[in-house]
């Protein structure tokens, strides 16, 4: 009898076995991301923090959930026909379970590929238009840029001097990336009594912003808040030393890339802040202690990059939503993986990002900021706590 018994729990524990092994499958995930065009060093680096974890999960972890990560990467080359023909590729001829989509652009083409084939996709750039109802099966791992424009409006309104209201100048870029500060800054100016005194558009191949910089320093801009490229920053930088404009600078969190502190030696110097909604060097986290390993075993990076922490996010999240599917609904689709998405409920990340909710209405992962000063020899320094602009309190803990 207990012979018997002892067969049979070995025959259940095999079967098991083979019913967890049966159920483990290769989760394709299609990226469709910015390697060799403008900005591509913002995209090569997404490549490598993706790349890293997933080569982290199927190497250290054995899988999600025991499923192999693989990762069919496309270079668009900044270009909207290009990602959209990617993105209908991943959908019909690769059958990919998830998608990863890069520029704002990009993923407002890509958008209605992607709910026909009902494939849950995280979009690189926050740019709040890509959420637009409807919504479906599009995701941002953060807070878009409008918490950008919150943050860095209610930051501004914290540390301004006198009783005349702040004024603010922006200065973007004319495409869909560039002009998605404008209507949130616009609208949280207007409601906390902020003046944005002058907008200055410029095509992105422009080299000299001189004339842009004259207007707003013409207009009183005592602050200028940028949305456009690192090489773009260090142009306006150049320009407003030229005409001895002192403006203190502010950033959404794509300011900087692996170039931008070289390209900015003598120019930086420590007058550029931004939002930044992540674990940074000077934090003990776990998040910042997995950024190091991953650095140590792939060797793809030497140091903290603002770039390659996002694409161990994006990363790092698509791995959970399979974990979830997987857990809750016993296999994993692309229905499921987007079923999971919408139940995360402060799904914890170690401190790499603020913690992560979805839901059938919210798409966005989280509405968390933090502000912090950048300089030139490529310290980030968090100069308030994490907040929630207009619930939480702002804490000034650096200079002003």
């Amino acid at each position: 009898m207990k012979r018997s018994l002892m067969y049979l729990c070995v025959m259940v524990g095999c079967i098991a076995g083979l019913a967890a092994t049966a159920s483990a499958k290769t989760v394709k995930i299609g990226a469709a991301m910015n390697l060799t065009g403008p900005a591509s060093t913002w995209g090569q680096y997404h490549a490598k923090g993706h790349q890293d974890y997933f080569a982290y999960v199927n190497d250290v972890k054995g899988g999600a959930a025991g499923n192999h990560l693989e990762l069919i990467l496309v270079d668009t080359m900044y270009k909207v026909p290009e990602a959209v023909a990617t993105v209908r590729k991943f959908a019909m001829n690769d059958k990919v379970d998830m998608i990863a989509t890069w520029s704002a652009g990009e993923g407002i083409a890509a958008k209605p590929i992607v709910q026909r084939y009902k494939i849950p996709t995280i979009n690189y750039s926050t740019s709040w238009e890509i959420l637009q109802t409807p919504l479906d099966y599009m995701y941002l791992p953060f807070g878009s840029y409008e918490l950008d424009c919150y943050a860095v409006l209610e930051y501004i309104k914290s540390i301004h001097e006198g009783e005349a209201p702040p004024k603010v100048g922006l200065l973007t870029y004319n495409n869909a990336y560039g002009r998605s500060i404008h209507k949130p800054t616009q609208e949280y100016a207007q409601k906390n009594k902020i003046e944005i005194v002058g907008i200055e558009e410029f095509p992105a191949k422009t080299v000299d912003l001189t004339t842009e910089l004259l207007r707003l320093r013409k207009a009183g801009a005592d602050y200028v808040f940028m949305q456009m490229l690192p090489s773009a920053i260090i142009t306006a930088m150049k320009c407003a030393d030229r005409i001895k404009y002192e403006p203190k600078f502010f950033g959404t969190w794509t300011s900087t890339d692996p170039s931008f502190f070289e390209m900015g030696k003598g120019i930086i110097r420590d007058r550029l802040r931004i939002q930044f909604p992540g674990c940074l060097p000077v934090d003990d986290v776990e998040g910042m202690k997995l950024l190091k390993e991953l650095w140590q075993r792939y060797q793809t990076v030497k140091g903290f990059d603002a770039s390659y922490w996002e694409g161990v996010a994006v990363a790092m999240i698509m791995e959970r939503s399979i974990i979830r599917a997987s857990e809750k609904y016993g296999a994993v689709t692309s229905e499921t993986i987007n079923k999971a998405m919408e139940s995360f409920q402060n799904e914890d990340f170690g401190g790499l990002i603020p913690a992560v909710s979805f839901s059938p209405d919210n798409h966005q992962g989280s509405f968390t900021a933090r502000i912090v000063q950048v300089y030139e020899d490529g310290r980030f320094i968090p100069l308030t706590n994490f907040f929630v602009p207009g619930k939480d309190e702002l804490k000034v803990i650096g200079n002003k």
